[in-house]
C-alpha cells in the first residue's frame, strides 16, 4: 500500500523529529513531505520533498509562516501521484494535508503531538501570547478544527492529549504513546563505562545521594522547583541541560539550603550515567508526554512527577515512581522519599512498555485498520 508521511518542520534536535524517524523506519518506502528541512542528514537515503515554503522569506520563520503553513498543506499533495494513506504527523498544521486527485481516497491517518499550542492554549506557548497571534488564532481555530475533522482516524501521544483533542477538535482519538529507546539505554550496563575521563571526573565531584533534574534551562520546565523539591527534601540537587534561565537558576541555587550542581550540555552517555547515579528523578513541568522520566525509569531511576500531564500516565504510581501536587512542598518532599524506597527492578521494567518496538507495532497495526 503506498503512503506518504507529513511532518511539520524538520530540525536537527527535536522530539517530535525523532518520533518522525520512528514512523519513517516502520514504512520505509514512504516519502516524507514538509515544508522545509533543517537537518537533510536525519534522512540521507529517503525521498523527502519541501513545500515552496522552503524557497521563499518564509523559511524557517514560524510564527510568520503560521497563516501559510495552513494554507500549504491543503495543495501539497502531487494529483497525479496515487496513495493509499497518509499520514500527518502533527503539532501544528500538517494535518491540514488534503488528499486530492488519483489519492482523494487515500485515508488520512493524524499522529498529534497536540493541537497547535498557540492556537488552542496560548497560556502553554509564548507564540500565542501577542496580538497578532490572538487575533489570527481567532480566524484559525474553525478552519483548524474542521481539517481535523477529515482525519479518517486520530492518534495521540498520551491519554492527555487526546482529551485536548476532545475538547479543541471535538474529535475522538486513540492513543499511542511515543517510542523511548529503552533498548539502547539498557543495552548498556553501567554508563559510566562509556564516559571520558572529564565526565568521569564531573560524576566523581557529585554528592553520593542526589535528586536529578534535567531538560532545556527554560521557564515551564521548572526546573527551580527541582531545587526546592530538595530543599524540602534536605537532599543535594543535580541540574544537567543548558538554556536562558541558567543565571536565574544559578541565583536561585546560591541561596538554597542544600548545594545544587550544574552540568552543563551532557552529551547522551554522561546524561545516561548521572540517570543511574541519582536517587530520585525529579520531574515537574506538565508535558504532554516527557521523554525523561521513561528514560530515567528505564535505567532504574525511580521518578518524582507531577500528577498532571502525560506523565500521570507514564510514571506507574508506587512502582515506578510517585506523583505529587505541584507547589506542595509537603506532597514533594514525600514523593521523593517514597519513591527512592521503591524496587529498582520493577521501576525498570514498567518502562518496557514505551519501547520502539510496541511502538511500531502499535502504529501499523492502526494504519493497517483504518487504511
Amino acid at each position: 500500500m503506498p503512503g506518504l508521511i507529513a511532518h511539520e518542520w524538520i530540525e536537527p534536535f527535536g522530539g517530535s523529529e525523532n518520533v518522525l524517524e520512528a514512523i519513517a523506519a516502520e514504512f520505509p518506502d514512504a516519502p516524507i513531505l514538509t515544508p522545509w528541512t533543517n537537518a537533510p542528514h536525519r534522512f540521507p537515503d529517503r525521498d523527502v520533498r519541501e513545500l515552496w515554503l522552503a524557497r521563499s522569506p518564509l523559511r524557517g520563520r514560524k510564527a510568520l509562516a503560521m497563516p501559510a503553513l495552513a494554507a500549504a498543506w491543503r495543495t501539497a499533495i502531487d494529483p497525479h501521484e496515487q496513495l493509499d494513506w497518509v499520514i500527518a504527523s502533527s503539532h501544528s498544521f500538517s494535518h491540514h494535508l488534503k488528499p486530492r486527485g488519483a489519492s482523494r481516497d487515500a485515508a488520512k491517518l493524524v499522529y498529534a503531538y497536540t493541537p497547535a499550542r498557540y492556537l488552542w492554549t496560548p497560556e502553554l506557548d509564548d507564540r500565542g501570547s501577542g496580538l497578532a497571534a490572538r487575533l489570527g488564532a481567532t480566524a484559525l481555530r474553525p478552519i483548524d478544527r474542521r481539517r481535523a475533522g477529515e482525519a479518517t482516524a486520530i492518534a495521540g501521544i498520551s491519554r492527555f492529549v487526546a482529551d485536548r483533542i476532545a475538547a479543541t477538535w471535538e474529535q475522538d482519538a486513540t492513543v499511542i504513546y511515543p517510542p523511548v529507546e529503552v533498548e539502547r539505554l539498557r543495552a548498556v550496563a553501567d554508563w559510566r563505562t562509556e564516559l571520558d575521563a572529564r565526565e568521569l571526573d564531573i560524576l566523581a565531584r557529585l554528592p553520593e545521594t542526589f535528586v536529578l533534574g534535567a531538560s532545556r534551562f527554560i521557564p515551564y520546565k521548572r526546573l527551580d522547583l527541582v531545587i526546592d523539591a530538595g530543599q524540602a527534601s534536605g537532599l543535594p540537587v543535580v541540574l544537567a541541560g543548558a538554556g536562558p534561565e541558567e543565571q536565574r537558576l544559578r541565583a536561585r541555587a546560591e541561596a538554597a539550603s542544600v548545594p545544587v550542581t550544574f552540568v552543563i550540555e551532557p552529551r547522551d552517555a554522561l546524561l545516561y550515567a548521572l540517570y543511574q547515579a541519582a536517587a530520585v528523578f525529579v520531574f515537574p513541568p506538565v508535558e504532554d508526554f516527557g521523554i525523561m522520566p521513561i528514560e530515567a525509569m528505564a535505567l532504574g531511576t525511580p521518578v518524582a512527577a507531577n500528577r498532571v500531564g502525560g506523565s500521570a500516565e507514564t510514571v506507574g504510581a508506587g512502582v515506578s515512581g510517585v506523583h505529587f501536587d505541584s507547589g506542595d512542598a509537603a506532597s514533594v518532599t514525600r514523593a521523593i522519599e517514597a519513591a527512592a524506597a521503591l524496587p529498582r527492578q520493577g521501576v525498570t521494567d514498567w518502562a518496557t512498555q514505551f519501547s520502539r518496538e510496541r511502538f511500531g507495532a502499535e502504529l501499523r497495526e492502526w494504519v493497517t485498520r483504518n487504511s
